[in-house]
């Protein structure tokens, strides 16, 4: 007997026919002798609708009130599912993230998990039920509910995975496990046995939608067995594992992120500390930076080139311009209309001219690159966003095609 967390995202529990199906596979682990822990996401477009509807009554709803009202999503899915199963002769219990002592700091929309309580989760693991848990959501230290932002559903199945000290967290998906690409978009994607952490946190990081980075670093912090597989048929699907049992290919996987703008700072001073003043600034709105390029100009003054989502350029912009003269900049250049393409192997550790093989691929379909970036397992390139399906197909062509 095994102890197994299953999370099922909103696709998967969309309407009562994908819930019985969901409830089916939960009925089939747990008849096998598993005691299992169930994570389900919203059903649909649930948290959507709900933004939404949010949204008629205020245009500016505080965060607060915003958890409070997303939350209702998950614990009407679990609620559903758990009178499924209990239908079905499977004895089954709902749960909201406060009844399992699910703990966050006090980060209203992105919170962060600070622990999960196991005693009631295990009360009712010893009475035999199946322990349908609210993914996505907690409870911080003022007692008020709390929910974690994208992606946070996988979050929370892996934290209570880890806290529970799970055999396997299977997480289930519209895809029946981790491509080389995305196999809806580019041609010849390959489904993979096996990955690495740190290749799926990179492929999650670039752009790869399977499972959110956040997800993946909590599963290596707590070496969690992960499995990502299909809630529509029943075969295996990809783990994910500190080290894979094969000898690692060169490149694992290919990704495209379009959610990037990219700012250029023309004619700054070239003296230092000025690179601790641009990104303090943008540290101080909470901006993440990506790519970094920093370039000499003329006279003593360079250029610096950067990365951020764009959801961040407005406020980016903002800050940046508010502090011109601070920056003492000539010019400031915002382009939203850039896309990054990464290959990510564990295997490019032991490989030269990979990165060759990448720029090769790009120039022979007249692509051009704005920005580089690289690491021990991965290369990124920044083109034009009219490129990126096609730089995509190149790529992936070039180290998997046959």
């Amino acid at each position: 007997m095994a102890l197994i967390v299953q999370k099922f995202g909103g696709s998967s529990v969309a309407d009562v026919e994908k819930v019985r199906r969901v409830a089916g596979i939960i009925e089939e682990c747990y008849r096998a002798g598993n005691d299992v822990i169930v994570v389900l996401s919203a059903q649909g477009k649930t948290t959507d609708k709900l933004i939404a509807t949010a949204h008629e009554y205020n245009p500016r709803p505080s965060k607060r009130e915003m958890d409070m009202l997303l939350s209702t999503g998950e614990q009407q899915s679990v609620a559903l599912c758990a009178m499924m199963l209990n239908g079905m002769g499977v004895p089954a219990v709902s749960l909201a993230g406060w009844q399992v002592d699910f703990k966050t700091n006090t980060n209203y929309s992105n919170a962060a998990i600070k622990s999960v309580g196991s005693e009631r989760i295990r009360k009712e693991l010893d009475g035999r039920r199946v322990v349908l848990i609210t993914g996505f959501q907690g409870v911080n230290k003022y007692d008020d509910i709390t929910t974690l932002g994208r992606g946070g559903s996988d979050t929370s199945a892996v934290a209570i995975a880890a806290a529970m000290h799970a055999d396997l967290c299977q997480i289930y998906t519209d895809v029946d496990g981790v491509y080389t690409a995305d196999p809806n978009k580019v041609r010849g994607a390959k489904k993979l046995d096996e990955i690495t952490f740190d290749e799926m946190l990179e492929l999650a990081s670039m752009g790869a939608k399977v499972l959110h980075n956040r997800s993946v670093e909590m599963a290596k912090r707590y070496n969690v067995d992960l499995e990502v597989l299909s809630s529509y048929e029943r075969k295996p699907g990809t783990k994910v594992r500190e080290v894979k049992k094969l000898e690692q290919v060169e490149v694992s996987g290919v990704a495209k992120d379009v959610n990037v703008a990219r700012f250029t700072l023309v004619g700054i001073q070239d003296e230092p500390g000025i690179a601790f003043k641009i990104f303090r600034i943008l540290a101080n709105e909470k901006i993440n930076v990506d790519i970094i390029i920093q370039s000499l100009g003329r006279e003593n003054t360079q250029d610096v080139t950067f990365t951020v989502t764009r959801a961040d350029a407005d406020a980016a912009r903002e800050a940046l311009e508010a502090s011109a003269d601070i920056l003492g900049y000539k010019k400031l250049d915002l382009d939203t209309h850039v896309a990054k393409i990464s290959i990510v192997g564990a295997g490019m550790l032991m490989t030269s001219g990979v990165a060759v093989k990448m720029f090769d691929a790009l120039a022979k379909k007249k692509i051009n690159i704005k920005m580089i970036s690289t690491s021990e397992i991965k290369v990124s390139v920044l083109v034009d966003e009219d490129d990126a399906d096609k730089a995509v197909q190149a790529v992936h062509d070039k180290f998997f095609g046959d």
